[in-house]
């Protein structure tokens, strides 16, 4: 509404099919009145749903592969056959063994940096050590995933998930070199990152702004602080969050409303004084954050692949995966196994606690036996 020379000029709303509706007024022909703003573009969600059953479809395949009747005794849910879990004492979460998911892919510090296969960064996100491991991963996914695609669309939220992942494996083999890693955690992080960031390059088009923040930051903070118990790797969800974050000011930028009514005013009408199709703030985090991307992942890859620890450059960062109290230790206990490999069976004794077990493996290599020795003394 507004006012040209003596006449008083009112739009008046009437159904339009298209957005934005521009009602030409008696007078003045360089006078408009921009009535029910276009509403936001919402893209169908195939993608979200197709990285779960990609996941799922993985998961299967590693129990497949895992075999448990062949390997080991004592399989729950044996009625399965090949598909059946590894023991409870080795994997409580209903899952194949660690040696199973590193043949498929998992993330082992020693094989990425020694083997270069630094393929297993991208690989072990797609991975996970259970049925709980998976089904609480794919949940979270489906909630947060399918509403970020249905507002930006696949290609922004499926670079997102894969950059956000591959930063939490990297920061994971940075800090966490002594165990194997999968998981789609340092992905999901990743995407609640960017959500955050969303609201804040976003911030002046949202109403209720600050209720939606401090929910935000809650749900994060409580995320993160189930980290630090033990056999949590935080580290990925760090990694995946920082990622998550910074790539959130990349792509997850919205034009401002100004802009978005100029577009859709007809040639003859005066427009609205907005030329810049995004505020000043937004290209400078855009810019920023991109830098620090750049630099983040080159200097990490860089010190991974040279072999460094972050642990030894940083003497308090292991309490942020894990923070040792009266009820559990975050020190990594050196295990001893004793080995008898006679034709294709091979025997294995824990040293740490006496435990003792067979597995019909031929040739057992020494990574083999080492992973099964780590099994068997958990």
């Amino acid at each position: 509404m507004g006012n040209e020379g003596p006449f008083d000029i009112e739009g008046k709303a009437t159904p339009h099919r298209g957005g934005n509706v521009v009602h030409p007024v008696e007078g003045n022909t360089g006078v408009y009145a921009v009535i029910d703003p276009q509403p936001p573009r919402s893209w169908f969600p195939w993608l979200i749903p197709v990285f779960v059953l990609a996941n799922v479809a993985v998961f299967v395949i590693t129990m497949y592969v895992n075999n448990c009747p062949k390997k080991t005794g004592n399989c729950v849910v044996g009625f399965l056959g090949r598909f059946a879990f590894q023991p409870m004492k080795e994997n409580p979460l209903l899952g194949p063994s660690s040696m199973t998911l590193d043949k498929m892919g998992a993330l082992v510090v020693s094989k990425v940096v020694q083997g270069h296969q630094g393929w297993r960064l991208i690989t072990c996100i797609w991975l996970h050590a259970g049925v709980f491991h998976i089904l609480a991963n794919m949940l979270s996914l489906l909630f947060i995933g399918i509403r970020l695609e249905q507002e930006f669309g696949f290609v922004k939220i499926g670079i997102l998930y894969i950059f956000a992942g591959f930063g939490g494996s990297l920061l994971s083999a940075l800090f966490i070199q002594s165990s194997i890693s999968v998981g789609a955690s340092g992905a999901l992080f990743g995407l609640l990152g960017a959500m955050l960031s969303e609201l804040i390059t976003n911030w002046t088009i949202y109403a209720n702004k600050f209720a939606a923040l401090l929910t935000l930051v809650f749900i994060i903070a409580i995320n993160l602080a189930v980290g630090i118990l033990p056999h949590v790797d935080n580290f990925a969800h760090i990694g995946g969050f920082i990622s998550g974050f910074l790539l959130g000011f990349v792509f997850l930028v919205k034009p401002q409303y100004g802009w978005v009514s100029r577009r859709n005013v007809p040639r003859g009408y005066n427009r609205p004084s907005v030329k810049s199709k995004h505020k000043a703030y937004q290209y400078i985090l855009l810019i920023v954050s991109s830098l620090l991307l750049i630099i983040g992942y080159s200097v990490g890859l860089a010190m991974l692949f040279r072999g460094v620890n972050g642990n030894d450059h940083c003497s308090w960062c292991q309490y942020l995966s894990c923070v040792p109290t009266s009820r559990w230790s975050c020190k990594a206990q050196n295990i001893t196994c004793s080995s008898l490999q006679s034709d294709s069976q091979l025997s294995l004794t824990c040293l740490n606690n006496g435990r003792m077990n067979s597995y019909s493996l031929a040739n057992a290599t020494q990574t083999q036996i080492t992973s099964l020795c780590s099994q068997l003394c958990s």
